[in-house]
């Protein structure tokens, strides 16, 4: 009967993880984004990579990611990494005259593509 309990107990959590993983964000690469911008735009998407510009003011900025394929600018509300970072995040990909006044940017983002960061997980 143990043993018929934990199969049991074995399936449920494989379900869980695979629910889980597969409600997540889908995780591309920058040049994939700025290949096809429309595809991404307002879609939930995740990033990895390093942290190679950073600016902040009161717990909120924005950061330059680079993924080896391209960079990005992310724009976040919960602080920022730090340069040099290695940064798993995930957000929505916006393009900037979409933003209206909604966050106030930083003039050296200027105009094109940003993701507006969930949330971040530096390493």
């Amino acid at each position: 009967m143990k043993r018929i309990e934990g199969r049991w107990a074995g399936a449920m959590l494989l379900v869980a993880v695979l629910g889980v993983s597969l409600a997540g964000c889908r995780e591309t690469t920058i040049a994939r984004i700025l290949a096809e911008p429309e595809r991404w735009t307002h879609k939930e998407v995740g990033l990895k990579g390093d942290v190679v510009q950073s600016m902040s003011l009161l717990g909120r900025g924005a950061y330059r990611l680079d993924d080896g394929t391209g960079t990005i600018w992310v724009v976040s509300r919960h602080g920022v990494p730090r340069e040099g970072a290695r940064v798993g995040v995930r957000g929505r990909i916006r393009d900037v005259v979409d933003l209206g006044n909604l966050i106030p940017l930083p003039p050296q983002i200027g105009s094109g593509l940003v993701l507006l960061e969930d949330e971040h997980r530096a390493r």
